[in-house]
């Protein structure tokens, strides 16, 4: 008997195409889903942790945030803090950690820390609280490291994102971490990247750079206001584009230093303060830097930034959107070799760039602010943008003065 064979039956190629795509448009659909809920259906959500220290005696020292004691201790427990997600699944999910009080508690110390997590909006809140209430206490509980805690004294609430800011930018220094790799030779920066950054401005137009160092006071280059120091024709604007601005204020008095010579060679005593009115309410996008002590000593060759709206070019136009670009210290001696400035930098002044040049400020940027982080990534001013031969010459870096040596003049002037 012959045997039968089965006939296959076969799609037509076009049939084939069809399923081919629904499959294609369904996968997408769930790639989609994903990347929405993983990336863009997320939120901030805001921890205060609080816990005592008891091997630790509670100094003065610890209630100034720029003190070596406040930053050495508080980068302690930052590292405790990040250690208690480091093998984690919330390794991921955690932003920051900010120290943002050290106070006294019977003669040891007080810990405040605000903790920022990104989790997906619609997420248990009690189940989050938990699972870093727990992975913290973990942490607090296990005896290695060179810090000893009090558990009975460890609390842990969620608070608004309101309260949260608030309290991450009642301290200064902290910044929105979006820095460029790369004024002249530099790179547009977007919102909150620089929130101390000011523009002065006379009648309305931009004439210098400041640096927003309290809620009401700004210091920059005293020979920004040679030839104007009516303070009725000066105004100040704080955010990343000069129009529209995001907060503007009035100035109300301009501090020069007393030895400051009006004169255009003078270079000497380049440094004012100006208050400004009425007070600023601190955001994410408009706080201030940290001052760094009388005593604190910038090493040659530290990264640095300085941002500004001046020109791109030597006697280049000012423009209307904050650019940053990183420089690095030079020292003094050699700033001083005669093929560079030829012993005109004084001990209140600081050299920053490069010696190839490339990169530098530029006329507009004067007043500005130089910064540099320190190791809990806090920004400080290290310098305030003075003169320079040109812009981004080589052998011609940007010169500035250096704020350690006026500490105690801002100080006296400013309280801060």
């Amino acid at each position: 008997m012959a045997r039968s064979v089965a006939r296959t039956k076969t799609l037509e190629p076009w049939k084939i195409a069809l399923i081919v795509l629904a499959v294609l448009v369904v996968l997408a659909i769930v790639i989609g889903l994903l990347v929405y809920f993983l990336a863009y259906d997320q939120k901030k959500f805001f921890y205060n942790a609080s816990f005592k220290i008891i091997n630790v005696r509670y100094q003065p020292s610890l209630e100034k945030q720029t003190s070596t004691e406040f930053r050495d201790l508080s980068m302690n427990i930052e590292t405790l803090i990040h250690q208690a997600f480091q093998v984690h699944p919330l390794k991921r999910r955690i932003v920051q950690s900010y120290v943002v009080r050290l106070s006294p508690d019977g003669g040891a110390v007080l810990a405040d820390v605000v903790l920022v997590f990104k989790f997906i909006a619609s997420d248990s809140r009690e189940v989050l609280w938990e699972t870093v209430y727990n992975a913290l206490l973990r942490r607090l509980q296990a005896p290695t490291g060179p810090l000893r805690i009090d558990l009975a004294s460890f609390r842990l609430s969620e608070i608004p994102a309101e309260s949260g800011g608030n309290l991450i930018y009642s301290c200064c220094g902290a910044r929105i971490d979006k820095s460029g790799e790369r004024i002249s030779g530099g790179n547009i920066v977007e919102e909150g990247e620089w929130p101390w950054q000011a523009s002065l401005q006379l009648n309305g137009i931009h004439r210098c750079g400041a640096t927003l160092i309290s809620d009401t006071w700004l210091v920059t280059a005293a020979h920004c206001f040679r030839g104007a120091k009516d303070v009725s024709h000066w105004t100040t604007s704080f955010g990343a584009r000069l129009k529209p601005a995001v907060v503007k204020r009035n100035i109300r008095r301009i501090i020069i230093h007393e030895h400051y010579a009006d004169n255009v060679s003078s270079h000497e005593y380049d440094i004012a303060v100006a208050q400004i009115s009425p007070p600023l309410q601190f955001t994410a996008n408009v706080h201030r830097v940290c001052l760094p002590e009388a005593t604190q000593v910038f090493p040659d060759n530290t990264p640095c930034f300085v941002t500004g709206w001046g020109a791109l070019k030597d006697d280049g136009p000012s423009v209307g959107e904050l650019r940053e670009t990183k420089v690095k210290i030079i020292g003094n001696e050699v700033c001083n070799r005669r093929e560079v400035y030829s012993g005109l930098i004084s001990p209140g002044m600081l050299c920053a760039g490069y010696l190839q040049g490339g990169r530098d400020a530029c006329q507009g940027d004067s007043g500005g602010p130089l910064v540099t982080p320190d190791s809990r990534d806090m920004w400080y001013l290290v310098g305030i943008v003075s003169w320079g031969d040109e812009c981004a010459k080589p052998n011609k870096p940007g010169v500035y003065t250096r704020v350690t040596y006026y500490r105690d003049w801002i100080a006296a002037h400013t309280g801060v």
